[in-house]
C-alpha cells in the first residue's frame, strides 16, 4: 500500500510504501496518515495486509485497533474486512471502503453547496480535505465544489495548534485547488468573529455521538461556542460511518492524549522551559446545542434529533 507521507508537507510531497499491516499501524499511530476517513480506508487496508500475510487476524484487528482511538472510522472500516472469509475479500472489502469514502465525500460537497453563498466567508479548523478523507474530503468538499463552479468563496484557516495541520496541510490543500484564504492564529478566530468577517464555520468530525455529540480536533468547541456567542451557523460535515451508535453521548468518546512534545517543540525547537509539563489532548468534544447540522452524505441532519433521522 502507497500513501501520501502527510508530516512532510507541505515542504516535500513523498509517497511511502507500507508494506504490512505492522507499518500500516506504525504509520496511523505516528500520523504519517491521518483524518477519520483516510484512517479508516488505511486501517481497512491494513487489515487486508494481515489477510495476505497469513497473520493473526486477532492480533492485527488489536493493534489497528489501538492506534487511535477516538477517530470510529477506524473501527467501522477493520470490522468490516476482519468479517471477511478469504484474502481476495478482504482486498476487495478495503477498496470497496476507500471507493465508498469517494462516493460520500463528493456527495458532502453537493449537499453542502447550498451553504456557500457568493462571497462567504468561511472559518475551518484542523484539516478535513482530501488527505483526511479520501479525494474529496469533507468540510472542505462543498468549498472546492463551489470554488470550482465559480462562486467567490474565501476561508480563514485555523493554523491548529499543537501538530498545526491548518497551517501545513489545508493550506496546502487550498493552494492546489486555488482556494483563496488566509491562516489564522487560533486565538484570533474569535476577533474576525467579533468584527462580522466570518460568515460560516465549517468543520470535520472524527466521532459523532447518537445525541450529536461531536468530537473533533481540540479547539473545535472553542469555535463552536464562539460561534454561537457572534450568531454565526456552525456546521460539521462528516460522512455517516462516523456516526457512532453504540455512544450515548460525547461524555461517552474516548479522547486520545498524544505525546507532550507536540507542545513543547515547533519544528524541532523547544519553545518551553526544560522541566515543564504539558497536557496534550488531541481532541474536544462539542455538545450537540453549538452545532447548526451535520453535513452527510445523506442530507443536513439536525443534532439534537440526530438518533432518529439518521436511523431512518
Amino acid at each position: 500500500m502507497i500513501v501520501i507521507s502527510q508530516p512532510l508537507l507541505p515542504k516535500r510531497f513523498a509517497l511511502l510504501r507500507l508494506r504490512n499491516y505492522r507499518q500500516t499501524a506504525e504509520a496511523i499511530r505516528t500520523m504519517i496518515v491521518r483524518g477519520a476517513g483516510t484512517i479508516g480506508a488505511t486501517a481497512g487496508y491494513g487489515m487486508a495486509q494481515a489477510f495476505l500475510e497469513g497473520a493473526d487476524l486477532d492480533a492485527a484487528y488489536r493493534l489497528l485497533l489501538e492506534t487511535r482511538p477516538t477517530a470510529v472510522d477506524l473501527k467501522h472500516a477493520i470490522d468490516r474486512v476482519r468479517a471477511c472469509r478469504t484474502a481476495r475479500e478482504a482486498v476487495r472489502e478495503a477498496e470497496r471502503i476507500a471507493e465508498e469514502y469517494v462516493a460520500r465525500g463528493a456527495s458532502i460537497a453537493r449537499v453542502g453547496l447550498s451553504l456557500i453563498k457568493p462571497g462567504t466567508r468561511v472559518l475551518t479548523h484542523c484539516n478535513a480535505g482530501w488527505l483526511a478523507l479520501v479525494d474529496w474530503g469533507s468540510a472542505p468538499a462543498p468549498i472546492y465544489l463551489a470554488h470550482r463552479r465559480g462562486r467567490k468563496v474565501f476561508v480563514w484557516v485555523d493554523e491548529t495548534r499543537p501538530r498545526c495541520q491548518g497551517a501545513s496541510l489545508t493550506s496546502w490543500e487550498f493552494m492546489q485547488e486555488g482556494v483563496p484564504h488566509t491562516i489564522i492564529a487560533d486565538n484570533a478566530a474569535g476577533f474576525y468573529m467579533r468584527r462580522g468577517e466570518v460568515d460560516l464555520c465549517l468543520v470535520g468530525a472524527d466521532r459523532i455521538a447518537i445525541n450529536g455529540d461531536v468530537a473533533n480536533k481540540i479547539g473545535t468547541y472553542t469555535k463552536a461556542v464562539l460561534a454561537k456567542e457572534n450568531g454565526i451557523p456552525f456546521y460539521v460535515a462528516a460522512p455517516t460511518s462516523t456516526i457512532d451508535p453504540h455512544c450515548r453521548n460525547g461524555d461517552a468518546i474516548p479522547i486520545e492524549e498524544r505525546d507532550e512534545d507536540e507542545i513543547h517543540y515547533i519544528g524541532g525547537q523547544r519553545i518551553s522551559p526544560r522541566g515543564a509539563r504539558a497536557a496534550n489532548p488531541a481532541f474536544d468534544v462539542t455538545p450537540a446545542r453549538y452545532i447548526t447540522g451535520i453535513i452527510t452524505e445523506r442530507g443536513i441532519l439536525n443534532p439534537t434529533q440526530l438518533g432518529r433521522q439518521w436511523t431512518r
